[in-house]
């Protein structure tokens, strides 16, 4: 599998039931994409996940990568100056991927504590994420929730919350309602639209262990009929799941349980 494509790491979350709860368990502090890169590279070399850094952080930690081991290869930003002469200073964002990291089985040294993922909380995140949630008003009882602008109405009643909320914020963060309103009933558009919010939806469930990954992927795969999602849609869905997760994250300075 060739690990440097998003299409093909969202494939592997959609098909794989756990696959992002053990990336997610075993590498939260990096982004979704990330661990799970990281995660199936350990897999196809028979290495224990756990914690990851670079070799000289590993260093600073008082430990030593083994003589042989070979790095996990990463994606990571760069910035870069742009060649276009009317505006000499400019500078942007590109992705490479690069060989750097080990996990803490290839290292010895002083003991290195994994560390938990962090709580997660529904207030915090639409706090940062700048999404009101409004009072729910459809009248109709297949409807689960709806975003406009950013804001999302989740259905008290809805069998799903969590699930129903991620949805919907994903919508928001996708750009979907910035030319109206987007309504999640029994019958959802089979639109490439509904088969990214709901990637998203999936990651977000899976990853924080909460129900609802299981109805998403027989959703996703329904939508799509057997299509792969294109590779800027998976590149956005991950984005979005990143956002969403660490939105609800404690922040630095604030309490653990705000």
């Amino acid at each position: 599998m060739n690990t440097e494509n998003w299409t093909n790491l969202l494939t592997a979350a959609v098909t794989t039931p756990g696959l992002l709860l053990e990336a997610y368990s075993a590498f939260h502090d990096y982004s979704i994409g990330n661990q799970l890169l990281a995660l199936i590279q350990c897999k196809g070399r028979r290495i224990q996940p756990g914690p990851i850094a670079t070799y000289p952080a590993w260093q600073a930690k008082g430990r030593q990568v083994r003589k042989g081991e070979k790095a996990l290869t990463l994606c990571m930003p760069i910035t870069v100056k742009g060649k276009d002469d009317e505006y000499p200073d400019a500078r942007y964002t590109r992705f490479v991927y690069k060989p750097r990291w080990f996990v803490l089985s290839q290292t010895n040294g002083q003991p290195v504590e994994p560390t938990l993922p962090p709580d997660w909380s529904r207030e915090r995140a639409l706090a940062s994420l700048n999404v009101t949630e409004t009072p729910f008003t459809d009248t109709s009882g297949n409807t689960q929730g709806y975003a406009a602008g950013r804001s999302v109405a989740i259905n008290p009643l809805a069998q799903l919350l969590h699930k129903t909320l991620f949805h919907e914020l994903a919508h928001v963060l996708l750009g979907h309602t910035a030319a109206g309103q987007t309504h999640d009933g029994e019958s959802l558009p089979r639109s490439l639209q509904e088969a990214e919010a709901e990637s998203v939806a999936l990651i977000c469930c899976e990853a924080l262990q909460l129900a609802g990954a299981e109805y998403c992927r027989g959703y996703i795969q329904n939508w799509l009929k057997g299509a792969p999602i294109p590779e800027r849609s998976a590149q956005k869905i991950f984005h979005a799941a990143d956002q969403i997760i660490k939105a609800g994250q404690p922040q630095e300075g604030t309490p653990a349980h705000a």
